[in-house]
């Protein structure tokens, strides 16, 4: 009999299938916000009417938008984020749009409440991890007063998360950044504006929910609760992201994949940890660059191919999650990324040879990759699973 632990975040709730809009004014009511400051994506901000639709419905309560977040949330472009929204008194962030836009604001509010303003102040709040054992050690702070909402445009699920990923620009890798109080108050699932959403982003963010489950389904810590969840998501996004691809203005099919999405996270964010498919896709956010949706592209199915000799049965019932019950669950997924015209190999991510050693070395930075079903121990383990996909 397997023991466990299931920890429930400080989220409030999770409103779907309303205009974006209506539903940001009533939070800003029920939340008594006077000073709504907007983090958001360049491109919505820029060439749609979504955050002056969302601007103008909030009346005198906005107080502002900053829309340069760039891909993987850099330090110094979530502390000029942060500086920006201090200066507009917020004392309510609003995040619309992707990933970076999400974590990013996370950890604005981590520098409002401790006024951080420059890059380097945020140095102390990161998570560390022990080269040799894996072990985190978690800074102590106050939780932000400050809080956050989100309206995702993307299908990465970050917003269920109170964790963050940032970048340090100089070291050219993503660092993480762990509170309670960094868990959003409320996610607004709008399908109608991720029309704006470019294809590859949409369907690459949706290959990181597929691998939310994937591995919460074969995490070290999984249990008859996550299993539900993990193999509903497969499910849901396994007829979604096909069906987007066909007919972008697809709502419904839309909606299934925020939902699917939604209840991926379910395992990361009770506790459960994930295995090297994740560890490597951070390190390949942080040191080379690459899209997280992209990174789950390349190295799913190769993670899953890695850790067949010791998980096989439960892949098995990934496979019959995604309707093709009998085969190996790395080739049932090559498939199903290949057949949404998404990249499968490192170098067409733009990843160089001569960058997977330190990509391996950097793994084992990462948590997760100490929790992989199969042990990883040295970064000379992770160097072939790299190799086998470049």
């Amino acid at each position: 009999m397997r023991a466990g632990e299931i920890v429930f975040t400080g989220m409030d709730r999770v409103v779907f299938g309303r205009p974006a809009a209506d539903a940001v004014v009533e939070a800003a009511d029920r939340l008594g916000a006077g000073r709504v400051f907007i983090l958001a994506s360049a491109t919505l901000n820029r060439k749609t009417d979504v955050i002056r639709r969302i601007a103008d419905a909030l009346g005198s309560r906005y107080a502002g938008v900053h829309d340069d977040m760039p891909g993987h949330s850099p330090r110094d472009a979530v502390v000029a984020c942060a500086n920006k929204a201090r200066d507009a008194g917020c004392d309510l962030l609003l995040s619309v749009g992707g990933g970076s836009a999400t974590d990013g604001g996370k950890v604005v509010t981590l520098c409002l409440e401790h006024d951080i303003r420059e890059p380097d102040g945020l140095e102390p709040f990161r998570t560390v991890v022990d080269e040799i054992t894996g072990k985190r050690s978690f800074p102590q702070y106050r939780a932000p007063r400050v809080r956050q909402i989100c309206v995702p445009t993307t299908l990465s699920g970050g917003e269920f998360n109170a964790r963050a990923g940032v970048t340090e620009p100089r070291l050219r890798l993503k660092q993480a950044y762990i509170h309670p109080g960094l868990i959003p108050l409320q996610v607004i699932f709008d399908p109608s504006i991720t029309v704006h959403t470019p294809e590859w982003l949409w369907l690459s963010t949706g290959i990181r929910a597929v691998d939310h489950a994937v591995e919460t389904y074969c995490s070290i810590d999984g249990n008859a609760y996550t299993d539900s969840t993990s193999l509903q998501a497969l499910r849901l996004l396994g007829r979604g992201l096909p069906a987007v691809k066909r007919d972008p203005s697809d709502l419904a099919a839309r909606l299934d994949c925020q939902i699917g999405a939604w209840i991926s996270m379910i395992g990361i964010v009770s506790g459960t940890r994930m295995g090297a498919s994740h560890a490597i896709g951070h390190v390949l956010g942080g040191s080379a660059g690459v899209p997280h949706g992209y990174t789950s592209c390349v190295m799913m199915p190769a993670v899953l191919a890695y850790n067949a000799t010791v998980n096989a049965d439960r892949q098995a019932e990934i496979s019959t999650a995604l309707g093709a019950t009998g085969q190996p669950a790395s080739a049932v997924l090559d498939r199903f990324i290949s057949g949404l015209g998404l990249p499968r190999r490192l170098r067409d991510v733009g990843v160089k040879r001569e960058d997977l050693q330190r990509i391996a070395t950097n793994c084992m930075l990462d948590d997760w990759t100490f929790s992989n079903p199969r042990p990883i121990h040295a970064a000379q383990e992770v160097v072939p699973i790299l190799e086998s996909v470049y």
